[in-house]
C-alpha cells in the first residue's frame, strides 16, 4: 500500500500542537496520527466498525524496531 500525505493549514494551532506533542514525547506528526486513531476508534464505538482493509494502527512506521516473533520448530 502506498503511503499518502495530506497537507493541512494549522498555523494558529501549530505552536500549541508542538507543545502537546513534546509533552507526550513524540513528534507533531506522530501525535496527529494518535489523535486520528483515537477519533476513528471513538467513531466506530458510536457508529459501528468501518469496513475496509486499512488498519489505522499499522498505518505508520514504528518508532522503534520490534522483535520478530520466534518461529515454531
Amino acid at each position: 500500500m502506498a503511503i499518502k500525505s495530506v497537507s493541512i493549514r494549522i498555523e494558529e494551532m501549530l505552536e500549541k500542537l508542538d507543545f502537546v506533542a513534546d509533552y507526550e514525547g513524540c513528534s507533531i506528526s506522530s501525535h496527529i496520527l494518535v489523535v486520528i486513531r483515537e477519533n476513528i476508534k471513538f467513531f466506530e464505538q458510536e457508529h459501528g466498525k468501518i469496513n475496509g482493509t486499512i488498519r489505522p494502527e499499522v498505518n505508520v512506521k514504528p518508532t522503534t524496531k520490534t522483535k520478530q516473533p520466534e518461529r515454531a520448530s
